[in-house]
């Protein structure tokens, strides 16, 4: 079986899209590389996704970047998962499908804490969810496209 390349774009590059990308190479590395880029990187990964990765035994160590360091890149799949992403990246000027996937953001979440690991928490406990049906889906449409 050949591997899916998935770009997981948001705005900020921190929260989101970095989950997704260690969530889908930690799990599904066997069939997709993930890669996450933000419209406007906020320059860092908010230490909440990298706790709640680390509660599931994934050690992440990504970045957060521009789309603009990705432009030698081509992927199958390109992923918005924030709604700001969506608009500001209404379509993909490289190879590859673009859809949208949303989730809330947990960077957003206010309150105590664990109040706002838990947002973090939810957020990862719903891509672990969605994320392997919506994979499946579209490594069916891919691999047709490839022949």
């Amino acid at each position: 079986m050949s591997t899916f390349r998935v770009l997981f774009l948001c705005t900020g590059n921190s929260a989101r899209s970095q989950m997704a990308e260690a969530l889908v190479n930690h799990f599904w590395g066997d069939r997709w590389r993930a890669f996450s880029a933000g419209t406007r990187p906020t320059g860092y990964v908010h230490p909440l996704a990298i706790q709640a990765l680390k509660e599931i035994g994934i050690e992440h160590h990504g970045r957060s970047k521009p789309i603009a360091e990705l432009p030698h890149m081509d992927f199958d799949l390109v992923i918005t998962v924030c709604d700001a992403a969506a608009e500001e990246c209404p379509f993909w000027p490289g190879p590859g499908f673009r859809t949208h996937h949303g989730y809330p953001d947990p960077a957003a979440a206010e309150g105590s804490e664990e109040e706002r690991l838990q947002a973090f928490r939810q957020v990862r406990d719903q891509m672990l969810k969605e994320l392997p049906a919506l994979l499946k889906a579209w490594e069916k449409r891919l691999a047709e496209e490839r022949r």
